[in-house]
């Protein structure tokens, strides 16, 4: 039974499955791999210096001939980076004193440093991409302007852009996207909103629904994302309308995921129940396991800084918890899919067993009837 789709066709690849880039999670190696598997690798792009970015769009180019794709944020606190003078002093305060309490826990010194923005690089980033020719570019947290579909379609790249609702499908669909990711709430690591609403409305839609109604809104193809690890969620996905699915947290744990090997084995033993949305890590929504820096954080009801400037405040703590292997304090983007994740294959067996069972599921349903 085949799974090719109109998106494979699209995107030149055999099996409607594309690898998320989650960032420190996927390098050159785990998106060769899945391409060469015949799904799409995509790299993230995300905080790269440019020249960095194109050795890595390089590298993919030694280890594989097939299409790939490359990730950016397209934030509007990232393109130009949030002014670090127009935070209220008295938030700056708040979060100080709690990262503070919390390095005091660890035994570190506590710091009296002003918060910094991120490197305007975004700009930067997406022009290698262009010079470079990435088959994909994948746009996350923002939505691509109609300039930037352009400039991607004159050079042959195609424009797939991340959403959680209808609305903002039909919005990527006017500016020319070539297909759109629906991500349900299920998902790990950021929900791709451009506007942060409340810790409610950050909760979004879950898959199941978001997906066929992004389908009936837009006449592009749709990617579903979110708590899909395994052929019955593909195969299910698929059912609901859908031509493709974006997986991540599946990746993260292979053997050629990026992350390090205490993380991954954090991620084999953790439950779905365990993840949660937070904005404590990065300023942003993001789903991650539940652990003591989230929670403690989080009892203190301290704000938030900007997106990134939180992570680069707490920066300290969470280089201590690497060096020092502590899940508990160095947060794992996961999404609820990790309960289904057992095992620490190659990115290619993973492939290959999610086609595989997606057939298997499939027949079963024609069988049946």
């Amino acid at each position: 039974m085949s799974l090719r789709t109109p998106l494979c066709a699209l995107l030149g690849i055999e099996h409607p499955i594309l690898q998320a880039g989650m960032a420190g999670a996927a390098g050159p190696d785990l998106v060769a791999a899945v391409s060469n598997a015949g799904a799409l690798g995509i790299l993230p792009g995300l905080n790269l210096q440019p020249d960095h970015l194109r050795a890595q769009i390089q590298k993919i180019r030694t280890l594989t001939d097939k299409p790939f794709g490359v990730n950016l944020w397209l934030h509007p606190d990232m393109w130009p980076p949030a002014d670090t003078g127009r935070i209220p002093a008295d938030t700056v305060a708040a979060v100080r004193t709690t990262l503070n309490g919390l390095r005091a826990r660890l035994g570190l010194p506590a710091s009296m440093s002003a918060p910094t923005s991120s490197p305007d690089i975004v700009g930067a980033a997406f022009d290698i991409i262009l010079q470079e020719r990435a088959p994909v570019f994948t746009a996350a947290v923002g939505e691509p302007s109609p300039d930037m579909v352009r400039r991607c379609h004159e050079r042959g790249t195609k424009v797939v852009a991340m959403v959680t609702s209808a609305r903002q499908a039909r919005v990527v669909e006017g500016v020319g996207v070539d297909a759109i990711v629906a991500q349900g709430s299920e998902a790990g690591g950021h929900r791709s909103l451009g506007v942060k609403p409340d810790r409610i409305g950050a909760e979004g839609i879950g898959t199941l629904a978001l997906v066929p109604q992004v389908v009936d809104a837009v006449s592009v193809p749709v990617i579903a994302a979110g708590g899909i690890a395994d052929g019955r969620g593909l195969a299910a996905v698929l059912a609901l309308g859908a031509q493709g699915a974006q997986i991540g947290t599946r990746f993260v744990a292979t053997r050629e995921g990026t992350a390090a090997d205490f993380r991954k084995k954090a991620m084999l033993e953790a439950e779905s129940e365990q993840t949660a949305l937070t904005d404590v890590v990065t300023g942003l929504w993001s789903r991650y396991v539940r652990n003591t820096y989230i929670e403690e954080y989080e009892k203190t009801g301290a704000p938030v800084l900007p997106v990134h400037m939180q992570t680069r405040f707490a920066q300290d703590i969470f280089d201590h918890a690497a060096l020092h292997q502590d899940p508990t304090w160095l947060p794992l983007a996961t999404g609820q899919s990790v309960g289904l994740v057992h095992d620490l294959p190659g990115a290619a067996e993973v492939v290959e067993r999610i086609v595989r069972e997606a057939r298997a599921a499939l027949a079963r349903l024609i069988t049946s009837r």
